[in-house]
């Protein structure tokens, strides 16, 4: 069989072999171009990239034991290389303070735009028609007959409804668009925050320890009486001398809240609850009235204290770790770029890895579903039945 085969190929007519390199060509063509796409799916998925990223961590710090081998007189060298590296560690301690004064000078010049952002919001100016004037993306470009019936929609609405002043709920809007800071919300904040009127980013004066300030500020309202209430972070750009290998760039070592001056039974921070208790001896029944803690967004102003030893149990580095993630987000990105998450469009973007995965997903389900139904073996009431270490007890 091996010689008949052998001879079909020398018999085959040599433009039949152009045509079958030129499939083969094509096929691998192809594969290197699905491959490439699918490599590029996956360094877009942050969740392919954190795992990525976990296991070249879990890769750095596992020496082969080549450097107890060396002579001393190389160990000694090495040790040079790493007093240099300390010193690298402190030039680049300098670079991010020289980056937090650049922060403070640009903060300066982005205030005049915020605070006529804030102004437009809480309806103290009225923007001019030009400064209104947008002009859409071409994929939100719409033709003369939509624009018109678009038109006389809005005027009915406006019709019915009052005049609106400013952009109303406009922080919340934010807050409830963005999941990291929507999980927080709970419905009895939902009232106050309709009431907060702007969020400012103050950073720590030249020569002052490195820290930003985040203000919330609110108009009057019937829960408290702060107009502003303020959430401090402080941070810490310098080596660790115990561990200056560590250093990446600044961190922050704590925060401080503010006190909320509740109105008498507006405080949304605690809730009353009723128990029951019955006497050992007597077995009478009273019941008894406690205040505990209450889930709510303004539990964000009463960080746990960080005590001076810097440890903490579980529980708190917890907490901690989450509120330095929300104030670090709430100063990069959402107080610069608050419309765009007001709008969606900067959620839009965001999302965009995830709904590719999610798609993807789909397909495979689809593919299996379909792999199933062609097999000849498969039978679908077997599959009825879970098997015995399965079922429910």
């Amino acid at each position: 069989m091996a010689d008949l085969d052998n001879k079909d190929q020398t018999e085959m007519d040599p433009a039949d072999m152009e045509d079958v390199e030129e499939v083969e060509e094509e096929e691998t063509g192809e594969d290197n171009s699905k491959a490439r796409q699918l490599t590029m799916q996956m360094m877009q998925n942050p969740q392919i990239l954190a795992a990525l990223q976990e296991r070249l961590d879990g890769l750095v710090g596992s020496p082969s034991g080549y450097m107890e081998s060396l002579p001393k007189v190389v160990k000694r060298r090495v040790n040079a290389l790493k007093n240099l590296q300390v010193k690298c560690a402190h030039i680049e301690a300098k670079f991010y303070e020289e980056v937090h004064e650049l922060e403070r000078k640009y903060a300066a010049l982005y205030q005049p735009l915020f605070d006529k952002r804030s102004d437009i919001v809480r309806a103290a100016y009225e923007p001019t028609d030009e400064e209104c004037e947008w002009k859409p993306d071409e994929e939100e470009e719409l033709t003369e007959e939509m624009k018109e019936k678009a038109k006389v929609e809005e005027e009915k609405k406006d019709e019915e409804k009052e005049d609106p002043k400013g952009i109303p709920e406009f922080w919340l809007t934010v807050f409830k668009n963005v999941d990291l800071l929507s999980e927080m919300l709970q419905e009895h904040d939902e009232p106050i925050l309709k009431h907060l009127q702007d969020i400012k980013v103050k950073f720590s004066d030249a020569g002052q320890p490195m820290s930003f300030t985040l203000e919330f500020h609110f108009e009057p309202n019937d829960f408290f009486t702060n107009t502003v209430l303020t959430k401090t972070y402080k941070m810490r750009s310098e080596p660790d001398e115990s561990d200056p290998f560590s250093f990446d760039g600044p961190e922050i070592m704590g925060c401080t809240g503010c006190t909320i001056d509740w109105v008498k039974g507006k405080n949304v921070t605690l809730k009353t609850i009723k128990k029951k208790q019955k006497h050992k001896g007597r077995g009478t029944v009273r019941t008894v009235t406690k205040t505990v803690p209450n889930d709510s967004f303004f539990n964000f102003f009463s960080p746990p204290e960080v005590p001076e030893s810097g440890e903490l149990d579980e529980d708190s580095e917890a907490v901690l770790a989450a509120d330095f993630e929300i104030g670090h987000f709430i100063r990069e990105r959402i107080v610069p770029r608050a419309v765009l998450y007001f709008t969606g469009e900067a959620i839009e973007d965001d999302d965009d890895d995830y709904d590719e995965e999610g798609e993807e997903a789909d397909d495979e389900e689809g593919e299996e579903e379909a792999d199933e139904e062609n097999d000849p073996d498969y039978e679908p009431k077997k599959d009825a039945n879970p098997p015995e270490e399965c079922k429910q007890q």
